[in-house]
């Protein structure tokens, strides 16, 4: 009688909508396809069983991430869609992609995503075609030799590699994958809305504001598109006024075809003491299109940024004030971007999305979104742990 007692009331739970707590074990092999992707070994599952029953969830998690396809395809598939512009998924490796693995792997502080001159490329003893500044041979050969990237990632200094100084390195800004999607051709300013998009979490749109001022919106943005300037003042303002002038801070760079078909290419910095023929300055010819759309806006002199978004209503992003909020190329840019509330709160989000495998639903969600996001920026920024306290936080879903 007691056990059709306890059927019924899971049977009515069920159908009422009322959660029911898995058992441990249902909760290791849960935490470990969330995070690994991939079954659990007998072993394995029951380590990570123990520790869940003795209350040391967080343990079990970091167990599940030892496994390989952690690095080789969670962390993979979570960095994919920023290196593309169709936000895919399945973009093969890169250097934009390796270089978020090597940074979780080594529970560096991730706000040097956007601001550090590294990469991380596979180790010398592995047989490797060598990175090349001008084609991703290299991580095509990791991917499919299913290379333990857990075990045979290493960091080396950008600089060294694509021939861009150190001072010009910005993180995965500034990697050949980034280059070849965002500063391709354009006006450059796809790589600071795609940015925006994948490691702050919003796109232009919502950021629209017509208070700031107009004085850096360059020459290619008519100020009466098809003769009605009240377009300009009430549309075109909103994005291009706080846009441009962060915008210019990629000011000095390109991507460069190095082959006749369009294969491949790198990424080109104009460097101090040289100047663009066309331009006469360090400024990419880019920056200069359409200037007769409107002769007298803004013509770009130099990479030097400012942002006047800390002002009006995208202060909500949550700018550092510590930071002076203007300054010289994509280094100092990264450093803005990465130090805002809105970067650390994009992480958490995008791995809830990875690992719960649906959005924040309720209030419970977004509640404990909040507390991992507190403890990510008061620990470190390490999202290895991120992915540890949101898993375990899913693992009863």
């Amino acid at each position: 009688m007691r056990n059709v007692m306890i059927i019924s009331s899971l049977l009515l739970a069920l159908l009422q909508g009322s959660p029911v707590q898995a058992g441990a074990l249902e909760q290791a092999k849960r935490l470990h396809e969330r995070l690994a992707g991939v079954p659990a070994d007998a072993a394995t599952l029951s380590q990570m069983q123990t520790l869940i029953e003795q209350g040391n969830a967080r343990a079990a998690a970091e167990l599940a991430m030892q496994h390989p396809d952690f690095y080789r395809t969670t962390l993979k598939l979570f960095a994919a869609p920023a290196t593309n512009r169709d936000l895919d998924v399945f973009e093969p490796l890169n250097d934009y992609t390796a270089t978020v693995i090597g940074l979780v792997r080594d529970e560096v502080d991730f706000r040097q995503l956007l601001q550090t001159d590294i990469l991380y490329v596979g180790a010398d003893n592995l047989g490797l075609p060598p990175y090349q500044s001008d084609n991703n041979a290299h991580y095509l050969a990791l991917e499919q030799q299913a290379v333990d990237l857990a075990q045979y990632l290493e960091p080396r200094s950008q600089s060294s590699l694509n021939g861009i100084p150190a001072e010009a390195a910005a993180g995965v800004m500034t990697s050949r994958a980034a280059a070849k999607a965002f500063f391709y051709l354009g006006t450059n300013r796809a790589m600071f809305r795609f940015t925006l998009m994948s490691q702050l979490c919003t796109d232009l749109e919502p950021l629209q504001d017509i208070s700031r001022p107009t004085d850096r919106i360059r020459q290619d943005v008519s100020r009466s598109p098809g003769g009605d300037s009240r377009i300009f003042n009430n549309r075109c303002v909103g994005c291009h006024a706080g846009m441009d002038p962060l915008a210019q801070a990629f000011a000095y760079y390109d991507y460069q075809f190095t082959d006749e078909d369009g294969s491949n290419g790198r990424i080109f910095y104009q460097q101090s003491g040289t100047q663009n023929a066309q331009t006469q300055s360090r400024v990419q010819p880019k920056y200069h299109i359409n200037a007769g759309s409107f002769p007298y806006g803004y013509r770009t002199p130099d990479d030097s940024w400012v942002n006047y978004w800390r002002q009006g209503q995208n202060m909500s992003l949550g700018w550092d004030n510590s930071l002076p909020g203007q300054g010289n190329g994509a280094k100092s840019l990264g450093q803005e971007l990465a130090n805002t509330a809105a970067f650390a709160q994009c992480q958490v989000k995008k791995v809830f999305r990875t690992v719960c495998l649906r959005e924040p639903e309720n209030l419970t969600d977004v509640s404990t979104l909040h507390s991992i996001t507190a403890s990510f920026q008061t620990g470190g920024y390490q999202l290895k742990q991120v992915f540890a306290d949101t898993a375990t936080y899913c693992m009863g879903d």
